[in-house]
C-alpha cells in the first residue's frame, strides 16, 4: 500500500500542472478580460447587477467585450476614446503587459510554494480569500456529507433485506421525490416556510452566527452555529440520500443474491452475520467509491445556489463571482485547492478500500 500511495501522491503534481496549463489556455480566448471590464466601468458602460450580488460595493462589470490582443491598447474596444496611457496603465495593474509566457511561468512558480496571487477587483492575497470562505463550505460539505451516509446507508440496508415489502415501496415513494427535488428548490422552500418567507420564522437566513456571539462561550456559539445551519444542510441532504439510499441498497441487493451468502446460510450464519460479517465488507466497496466525488460535490459545486439563497458566502460562491468578474487570479486559485482536494480524497477514498477490505491490495497491481 505504501508503494501505491507513494504513485498516487507522485502523479498530484503532473495532474494539477496538467489542469492548471489548460484552463489558462482556455481563459486566453474568453471574452471580456478584467482590462475590458475595468475600460468598461471608466467609460461608465459597467452593469450594477453584479455588485448586488457581490455585495461588495466593488462595482465589477460583465460581458465587457473581448481582449482579441493584449499587447495593444487599440485592440481593446472598449478604449476607445480612452487616453492610450491610461489603458496601459491598467495592463500594467493587472499584469497584461507582460507576455502570457511570463504570466504562466509566476504563476506557476508561485502556486509551488502555495502563493495564488492577489485578487484583481479585491485586491487581497487569494489564500486570504480562500480561507476566509473555507468554513463556511467546509461547514456545508461535513455535515451534509455525514447526515447523509449516516442516513442513506442503514436505509438502504434495509430496504435491500425488506425488499419488495410496504416499507420498501412506502420509503421509494420519499426517495423518488426527494431525488426529483433540486436542492436549490427544497431550499427555497425551507426558506419560504420556516425562514420569514409567508409563513414562520423559525431560523435564521443569514451567515453562520447571529450579529455579536463572536465573543460568546464556546456552548452558545455552538448552539447558534447549528440554528443557523439546519435550512442550508437540510436543503443538501434531501438531493444527495437518495441517490445514495438507492446505491446502498442496489449494492446489497447484488450480494445477497450471490452464491457465498446462500454457503454462509447453508452452514448455519445467522441472519445479522451474514449480513454484516459477509455482505456489508463487499456492498460496501462501491459506496466507499464515490465518497470523494460525493463529498467534493456538495462541498464546492451543489452547495453554491444554497449559499446565495441562505447568503453563506463559501467557496462556491466566491469561485462563481471570480468568473463573472474575470478575476483570474481568484479563479485559478480556487480551481487549484478544488482539484488539489479532489486528487487528496481520491486517495482517501483508495485507502478506505482496504480499511473495508484488508484483501484489496494495491501494491500487486500492474
Amino acid at each position: 500500500m505504501g508503494a501505491y500511495l507513494l504513485r498516487r501522491l507522485l502523479l498530484v503534481v503532473p495532474t494539477l500542472v496538467g489542469i492548471i496549463l489548460i484552463n489558462f489556455a482556455v481563459v486566453q480566448f474568453a471574452p471580456g478580460g478584467p482590462v475590458d471590464q475595468m475600460l468598461a466601468e471608466l467609460k461608465g458602460d459597467a452593469g450594477s447587477s453584479l455588485g448586488r450580488i457581490s455585495g461588495e460595493g466593488q462595482g465589477e462589470t460583465r460581458g465587457s467585450p473581448r481582449n482579441e490582443n493584449s499587447g495593444n491598447t487599440t485592440a481593446y474596444r472598449g478604449a476607445r476614446g480612452l487616453d492610450p496611457a491610461i489603458v496601459a496603465e491598467i495592463e500594467r495593474t493587472f499584469g497584461f503587459d507582460k507576455p502570457w509566457q511570463d504570466r504562466l511561468a509566476t504563476m506557476l512558480a508561485g502556486y509551488a510554494r502555495f502563493d495564488l496571487g492577489r485578487s484583481l477587483f479585491r485586491d487581497r492575497p487569494v489564500v486570504d480569500l480562500i480561507l476566509e470562505k473555507m468554513p463556511v463550505s467546509v461547514s456545508l460539505g461535513l455535515w451534509s456529507t455525514l447526515i447523509i451516509y449516516l442516513v442513506s446507508i442503514p436505509l438502504g440496508i434495509r430496504k435491500a433485506v425488506r425488499d419488495g415489502s410496504r416499507f420498501d415501496v412506502a420509503t421509494s415513494a420519499v426517495v423518488l421525490v426527494g431525488y426529483a427535488i433540486p436542492g436549490f428548490l427544497f431550499a427555497i422552500l425551507l426558506v419560504v416556510l420556516f425562514a420569514g418567507g409567508s409563513f414562520v420564522q423559525w431560523f435564521p437566513l443569514r451567515g453562520l452566527l447571529s450579529p455579536g456571539m463572536e465573543q460568546a462561550p464556546f456552548l452558545a456559539r455552538a448552539a447558534d452555529y447549528t440554528w443557523h445551519m439546519v435550512l442550508p444542510t437540510l436543503a443538501l441532504v434531501i438531493g444527495g440520500f437518495a441517490g445514495l439510499t438507492m446505491l446502498t441498497k442496489n449494492s446489497f441487493l447484488e450480494e445477497i443474491n450471490k452464491h457465498y451468502v446462500t454457503t454462509a446460510r447453508a452452514k448455519g450464519a445467522g441472519e445479522q452475520r451474514v449480513l454484516y460479517g459477509h455482505v456489508f465488507r463487499n456492498a460496501m466497496l462501491l459506496i466507499i467509491a464515490g465518497f470523494p466525488a460525493a463529498f467534493i460535490g456538495i462541498l464546492f459545486t451543489g452547495a453554491l445556489l444554497v449559499e446565495i439563497i441562505f447568503s453563506l458566502d463559501g467557496l462556491g460562491l466566491l469561485g462563481f463571482e471570480a468568473a463573472i468578474r474575470r478575476d483570474y487570479p481568484v479563479m485559478f486559485g480556487t480551481l487549484y485547492i478544488f482539484t488539489l482536494l479532489g486528487l487528496v480524497m481520491q486517495i482517501v477514498g483508495d485507502f478506505a478500500y482496504t480499511l473495508v477490505d484488508p484483501r484489496i491490495d494495491f501494491d500487486s497491481r500492474r
